[in-house]
């Protein structure tokens, strides 16, 4: 079993940037795919990037992708979410997510077990 925390969330204007961290305990978290969703309010849950546990492959969102960088360092047990040039359409709580072990790095939902508590991001015109 795997425990997610977020950190890092804030307010920032647009344009700006911000680096979310997830911190995770377990000790096969190195083999789940792990990744970060967000979700608005009154919107659904959606997908914004996914990174496999040896970090040899990445998948991003359309909407972040050339903005936002996902990355893990396995001998933290951390995964990080870098930012940049943020609208104000990026504005959700943003949660982190684990599959469990498996080589794929799913973009659906359900198919992450493992769930952080998540953490505000607010973007300003």
């Amino acid at each position: 079993q795997v425990q997610l925390v977020e950190s890092g969330g804030g307010l920032v204007q647009a344009g700006g940037s911000l680096r979310l961290s997830c911190a995770a305990s377990g000790r096969t978290f190195s083999v789940y795919s792990t990744g970060w969703f967000r979700q608005a309010p009154g919107k659904e849950r959606e997908f914004v990037a996914a990174i496999r546990g040896s970090g040899d492959f990445i998948v991003y969102a359309d909407s972040v992708k050339g903005r936002f960088s996902i990355s893990r360092d396995n001998t933290k047990n951390t995964v990080d979410l870098q930012m940049n040039t943020l609208k104000p359409e990026d504005t959700a709580v943003y949660y982190c997510a684990a599959t469990g072990p498996r080589l794929g790095v799913p973009k659906i939902a359900d198919e992450y077990h493992y769930w952080g508590q998540g953490t505000q991001v607010t973007v300003s015109s």
